[in-house]
C-alpha cells in the first residue's frame, strides 16, 4: 500500500471528510472509456510519478522503471497514475498490461481510492514478471468507498534486488453494465488483414465487401504464444467500440479427430485445463460469446482410434464448462453439437448432458459446415426436445458462413466437407427474435479446412485464408 504519514495522513482525514459530505456518486463510464490517462508511453510517461526507490523514464515505447535500492516492502518502490474517473462501486472494471522485468520477481499491481490507498484497494493483485513480456489481464470489482477518485499502481519492492521492469499497454476499463447488441467487426481478421494488403485488387474490394466487414469469429487455440495477450486485445478492442467479441475456444486433446485436418490441440487433460482456465480468465467479467469447441463432442467417438476414451473428452468438456461459467460469468457459452446430419438428435443430447451443456446458454450447430438452415432448424428443435427432461431447452446458433447453397454431393461423400466448389455465402449474421438465437459466421469464409477439395492436395492447409477460397464463396464458383 501507499505509505501516508504524518503530516499527510492528517491531511488526507480532513480531505476525505470533507468530500464525503459533497460526494456525489459518479455516473457509470462509457462503454469505450479508457480509465488509464497514458498507456502507451509513446513520447512520455506523464501522468505516473515515481513514488519511493524509483526512476521512471520512456523508452523504446514502454514505461521503464528502475528500483533505486533493495526494500523492504512492494510499496517502498512503486510507480502511480491516477484514473482519468472515478471508480463506481459494486461495478466491474478490468486491468490489464503487459511487463517483463531484468529479473524474475512477485511485483504487485493495484486499483486503490487515492484519499484512502492503505485501507481502500479495490484490487490488490500478485503478479509474477519474468525476463519475457507477458499480458496480464485481471478483473475486479470496485469497492464501496465515500471519495471514489482512484490511481493504478505498480508495486515493486521487495524482491531483494533493484530490477528494471518495463510496462506498456496498460488500459482500465469499465465493464459495460448493459450487455452490447451489436457484434464486433474487427480488422484484424484473415479477410480483413488480406483486403487491406492487397486493397488495390479487385479481389480485395470483393473480399472486403462481402466478407470482411461481417462479424466473424475469431478462433483461439495453442498456437498463441501469450494466449492473454490474444485474448485481451480482442476482447478489449471490442469493448472499446461497445461491441460483442465472438470467439472460438479450440484446443481439445485430439481435436479434429475424426477427420485430423486441424489435429493437435493441449497434450492432456491437465493442459486442456490451463489453457482454458488462462483462455477464461482473460475474458475476465467482460461480455462475450464463446463457441466451445467444435466437433468436441460429435468427434469424441473418433478418440477410439488412437486408443482414447471419449468419456475422458466428455470430462473436459465439463470442466472446460465449469471453468468458463466461474472465470468468465458474462460470456454466453455454446457448446458445440456438430450438424444435423451427424449424430441423431436422440444420440446427441446425452453427449451434450454429459459434456457440461447444463453449464452453458446453449449449444451451436453447423460449424464450419454447409448444411442449410432450413434443415438445422428442425434438428435444434429435435434436441431441445431430447434436452427438455434434463437440462431444460436451450438456446442454440447456427453458422451460416458457408451454407447459401447447402452441402456439395459427388460419389465420395466422405470429403464433401473439405474445400467443397460452388458453395456461397449464407446468411449474415444476425440476432433472431424466433429459432436460432444468432445466425453466426463462426468459420471465417476464405480460411482453408485444409489442403483439400478446392484447395488442392498438400496446397493450403487448415485455418489458413486463401483468395480464391473466399471468392469461390462470393461467385459461387471455383
Amino acid at each position: 500500500m501507499r505509505k501516508i504519514v504524518g503530516k499527510a495522513a492528517a491531511l488526507a482525514t480532513v480531505l476525505t471528510a470533507a468530500l464525503a459530505t459533497h460526494l456525489v456518486v459518479p455516473p457509470a463510464a462509457s462503454a469505450a472509456a479508457q480509465l488509464v490517462g497514458n498507456g502507451t508511453f509513446t513520447t512520455s510517461t506523464s501522468p505516473w510519478a515515481a513514488i519511493g526507490q524509483t526512476t521512471v523514464t520512456a523508452e523504446s515505447g514502454r514505461m521503464r522503471v528502475d528500483v533505486k535500492s533493495v526494500v523492504a516492502n512492494p510499496w517502498d518502490a512503486m510507480v502511480a497514475a491516477p484514473t482519468t474517473a472515478a471508480l463506481n462501486p459494486g461495478k466491474s472494471y478490468t486491468l490489464s498490461f503487459d511487463a517483463y522485468s531484468s529479473a524474475a520477481f512477485t511485483a504487485r499491481t493495484t486499483v486503490q481510492y487515492a484519499a484512502t490507498p492503505g485501507s481502500n484497494q479495490s484490487l490488490a493483485a500478485d503478479v509474477q514478471l519474468t525476463t519475457a513480456s507477458k499480458r496480464f489481464s485481471i478483473p475486479f470489482t470496485a469497492t464501496a468507498a465515500s471519495n471514489t477518485a482512484a490511481e493504478v499502481t505498480f508495486q515493486l519492492g521487495g524482491s531483494g534486488g533493484t530490477p528494471v521492469v518495463r510496462f506498456d499497454n496498460v488500459s482500465l476499463m469499465e465493464t459495460q453494465t448493459i450487455r452490447p447488441t451489436a457484434l464486433y467487426v474487427s480488422g484484424k481478421s484473415n479477410p480483413a488483414r488480406w483486403a487491406a494488403e492487397n486493397s488495390q485488387t479487385e479481389e480485395a474490394k470483393a473480399i472486403q465487401a462481402n466478407i470482411a466487414n461481417k462479424p466473424i469469429f475469431e478462433w483461439f487455440g495453442g498456437w498463441f504464444m501469450d494466449l492473454t495477450l490474444a485474448v485481451d486485445d480482442y476482447v478489449g478492442a471490442a469493448q472499446a467500440q461497445d461491441r460483442l467479441p465472438m470467439l472460438v475456444a479450440y484446443n481439445i486433446p485430439n481435436r479434429d479427430a475424426c477427420a485430423n485436418h486441424s489435429g493437435g490441440g493441449a497434450g492432456d487433460a491437465a493442459g486442456y485445463h490451463r489453457w482454458i482456465t488462462e483462455f477464461a480468465r482473460a475474458i475476465g467479467n467482460r461480455h462475450a460469446i464463446v463457441v466451445l469447441e467444435p466437433d468436441g463432442v460429435a468427434a469424441a467417438e473418433c478418440v477410439t482410434r488412437i486408443g482414447k476414451d471419449p468419456e475422458d473428452q466428455y470430462r473436459m468438456l465439463l470442466d472446460a464448462t465449469q471453468v468458463l461459467r466461474a472465470q468468465a460469468p458474462n460470456a454466453w457459452v455454446y457448446l458445440d453439437a456438430g450438424n444435423a446430419t451427424w449424430i441423431r438428435a436422440e444420440d446427441m443430447a446425452p453427449r451434450l448432458v454429459k459434456s457440461g451443456i447444463a453449464n452453458t446458454r446453449g449449444f451451436s450447430l453447423n460449424v464450419s459446415n454447409f448444411i442449410t438452415t432450413g434443415v438445422t432448424e428442425p434438428y435444434a428443435v429435435a434436441l431441445n426436445g431430447h434436452l427438455s427432461g434434463t437440462v431444460g431447452a436451450k438456446k442454440y446458433v447456427i453458422d451460416t458462413s458457408r451454407n447459401g447453397n447447402g452441402p456439395y454431393t459427388d460419389p465420395t461423400p466422405d470429403d464433401n466437407w473439405c474445400n467443397p466448389p460452388g458453395r456461397t455465402l449464407g446468411a449474415a449474421p444476425v440476432k433472431q427474435a424466433s429459432g436460432a438465437e444468432y445466425l453466426f459466421w463462426v468459420k471465417v469464409p476464405g480460411d482453408s479446412d485444409g489442403p483439400c477439395g478446392l484447395a488442392g492436395p498438400g496446397q493450403i492447409p487448415a485455418g489458413t485464408f486463401s483468395p480464391m477460397l473466399a471468392m469461390a464463396l462470393i461467385n459461387g464458383s471455383p
